[in-house]
């Protein structure tokens, strides 16, 4: 009798751990479906393109000739290598995959996906990167007014702390 229990809970274990990694397949799956439509994969690429254009500029400061442009070639083909080694999107898939599966539910992210295959999702991954651009300088506009009303503030307040630090020490008396 003990045995069969055993065999029996065992069996159990066995089918709920199938259901568990079915479940995380699945989740696991809709993760990719959304980064893939999110284009996650192209996440890097704005760091690659600055790291090539750091290594042009390298060259062009060099004042090296246009013969040696298999240099500079050479070059930034193992960048690219040692990025593809660090961020690839290879490197970066599984740990996207466990970031978006451990922050949306399996259902959220079936509904992400539907979001973004529909006309105002494919919209919005098309715009954001350039409203999220405009929105930063606008900001960093606003901000500028700013900049100096605040850096006066923190004046105020060192010089009411410590009086003696935003003055000249006085001329000793001889």
């Amino acid at each position: 009798m003990t045995r069969l229990r055993a065999l029996c809970t065992a069996v159990v274990l066995v089918c709920a751990s199938g259901q568990v990694l079915a479940d995380t397949a699945s989740h696991n799956a809709s993760a990719e479906a959304f980064l893939k439509l999110a284009h996650a994969d192209k996440l890097g690429t704005p760091v690659y393109m600055q790291v090539q254009q750091m290594f042009a500029q390298r060259f062009e400061q060099t004042k090296a000739p246009a013969s040696k442009k298999a240099v500079l070639d050479s070059y930034q083909a193992k960048a690219n290598a040692a990025l593809d080694q660090a961020i690839g999107w290879n490197k970066l898939k599984p740990d996207m995959v466990q970031l978006y599966t451990s922050t949306f539910s399996e259902s959220e992210l079936k509904d992400l996906v539907k979001f973004y295959e529909s006309p105002l999702g494919k919209k919005v991954l098309e715009k954001m990167p350039m409203v999220t651009q405009q929105s930063a300088q606008l900001t960093q506009q606003k901000l500028e007014s700013a900049v100096p009303v605040v850096n006066k503030l923190l004046s105020d307040m060192t010089n009411e702390l410590d009086p003696s630090a935003g003055k000249a020490a006085p001329a000793k008396k001889p």
